[in-house]
């Protein structure tokens, strides 16, 4: 896509990709709240301030972009992929792909530029592995065998697509709604197990509008359900979602205790809040642009990063949330953090530079630690539900 452009030409591109924000001389001068499409369409509502955050944050895309560029004209177009470095390359000591490793995970936190994003996700999140599988013909044979067919994941579905970023210049139109249905549609057949979940209209969505294919947004949410994130997040009990909340919840206690320690005085139940970020992996709680900003990490270094950058949100309003009163004061708190988060660098920066060092084996035996309780909660609930449904019947 790249290879016929020179420089010149791929900056122009880039640069007229990434408008510069100019709100009215009447409201630098009246500091009003303003309105203005983001990158991907949708509608923000801010100061003068927060378009200067977001001019600022759009310049360092800009210089990300001449970065990406000139590693490519240095390294290849695919250089990114050369990054697996096994045991024998590492006796052997050759570090070239070592280096890329090191380099990429940098620029990855630093952000993928936007018009490189697609490619880039369906490359090192397994998705373009994944469709290599089966034949190509699959996802087209997949929605040509389940059109109009009747299940309750399609009808939940049909109930969710116009509630599914209303007002969104291409979502909330026909041809969005269609679009996006094929994809939530095809993958409740794939794997019957989750079907459909609440949740995921936001993430198959969001991914559309990145992807700009509906058969690479589909290869890329079943790579997220089924390779990135813990298995059972989204099946019709969310055992997965409960281990997770529970992971949190411990993790919050050791990487912010005194948040911790407050919340459980006010009797505050921080799955409130992160139920939704991890169902929607944030998309209906942070701006677009931030949101995409942490889904560049979580393709490339897992699940872990949801803990990051959950953990990044209440360490930021620390003393804010301290001198909280009451349930209802912390929730204002967190969802007036989390829509006015413009500056994903800000948000990154605590998540990955104030906030201890988290592996993926480390928070992997903290969910089978949590595993054997939330099977007994949820074995519990089933059970005081029949026994209710047989009282009634």
């Amino acid at each position: 896509m790249y290879g016929t452009q020179n420089r010149r030409e791929i900056g122009l591109e880039f640069q007229a990709y990434i408008p510069i924000l100019r709100p009215s001389i009447h409201a630098r001068r009246a500091n009003l709240t303003v309105k203005f499409q983001d990158l991907y369409g949708f509608t923000v509502e801010g100061n003068v301030d927060d378009v200067n955050v977001l001019n600022e944050v759009r310049e360092k895309v800009r210089e990300q972009g001449r970065v990406w560029w000139a590693l490519e004209a240095s390294k290849g177009a695919d250089w990114y992929l050369q990054t697996h470095v096994s045991s024998t390359l590492k006796a052997s000591l050759k570090f070239s792909a070592l280096a890329n490793a090191i380099t990429l995970k940098r620029l990855i936190r630093k952000g993928i530029p936007p018009v490189l994003r697609p490619k880039v996700w369906f490359s090192l999140s397994g998705a373009a592995k994944k469709k290599s599988t089966v034949p190509e013909s699959y996802y087209n044979d997949l929605t040509k065998a389940v059109e109009g067919k009747v299940t309750p994941a399609t009808r939940q579905i049909d109930h969710d697509l116009p509630r599914t970023f209303p007002g969104h210049p291409w979502l909330d139109t026909p041809y969005g709604h269609a679009t996006l249905r094929r994809v939530l549609v095809a993958y409740s057949f794939r794997d019957s197990d989750v079907g459909y979940c609440q949740g995921l209209n936001y993430v198959a969505a969001l991914l559309l509008l990145v992807m700009k294919t509906e058969e690479d947004a589909f290869w890329m949410l079943s790579v997220l359900l089924e390779n990135v994130l813990v298995s059972d997040c989204y099946t019709h009990n969310l055992s997965g979602c409960h281990v997770e909340q529970r992971v949190f919840k411990d993790l919050l206690v050791k990487q912010c205790p005194r948040i911790a320690a407050h919340l459980e005085d006010l009797e505050f139940d921080v799955s409130l809040v992160a139920t939704e970020w991890f169902l929607c992996l944030f998309s209906k709680s942070l701006p677009s642009e931030t949101t995409l900003r942490v889904w560049d990490v979580l393709f490339y270094e897992g699940a872990k990063v949801l803990f990051h950058v959950a953990l990044a949100i209440f360490k930021m309003k620390e003393e804010e949330l301290l001198m909280a009163h009451q349930v209802g004061d912390v929730i204002n708190i967190l969802q007036k953090t989390t829509h006015q988060l413009f500056d994903p660098d800000e948000l990154l920066t605590v998540a990955f530079d104030k906030i201890g060092s988290m592996t993926t084996t480390t928070i992997s035996k903290q969910r089978k630690k949590q595993e054997p309780a939330v099977m007994a909660e949820l074995d519990q609930r089933l059970r005081r539900l029949n026994s209710l449904k047989g009282v009634y019947n």
